[in-house]
């Protein structure tokens, strides 16, 4: 099963429209997970009309509609992987160590707020987050995510850059 990660799309705010990349993503996956801070319903009507499966909660910057529609936490079991998806998980410092103590029957917890991609494993549980495809902010380039979840295992996470808007 293929899935697609994205976070902090943040539109119309920091773009006019998601990457056509990532939508091309999008109808590639089996289920997207979107980890908050969508800021309009929009989006979340166009991933729910584009997507297989979409899992999504809502964010600090999302209003009270999304807010009404959206979990602040969600949980999926997708081929076997126990996912977890939230969109603030704090600090950087003792990220891991928080999240295993929050998020204890997680395989994968999917996070965003930051904008800062980030992948890594605290015993048995791997904390990625995909980044923003529309709002770049220190990083060098705006980002998602793909990767393959099959019989209990989650392999091939592969961040995606997209190219720099003019």
């Amino acid at each position: 099963m293929r899935l697609l990660l994205t976070s902090d799309t943040h539109l119309p705010i920091r773009a006019a429209a998601l990457p056509e990349a990532l939508m091309t993503a999008v109808d590639d996956a089996e289920a997207v997970i979107h980890a908050g801070d969508w800021i309009d319903e929009a989006t979340l009507d166009l991933l729910e009309s584009r997507s297989r499966r979409l899992i999504g909660v809502y964010g600090n910057n999302d209003g009270p509609g999304l807010r009404r529609r959206l979990p602040e936490v969600a949980y999926a079991d997708l081929g076997g992987v126990r996912f977890g998806v939230v969109h603030e998980t704090g600090a950087a410092a003792g990220r891991e160590r928080r999240c295993a103590a929050r998020f204890p029957d997680v395989d994968v917890l999917v996070f965003g707020h930051s904008h800062i991609p980030w992948d890594t494993t605290f015993g048995s549980l791997r904390l990625l987050n995909p980044g923003s495809p529309t709002d770049r902010r220190r990083q060098p380039f705006c980002t998602f995510m793909t990767l393959t979840v099959e019989d209990g295992r989650a392999y091939d996470v592969t961040l995606h850059r997209l190219p720099r808007r003019p």
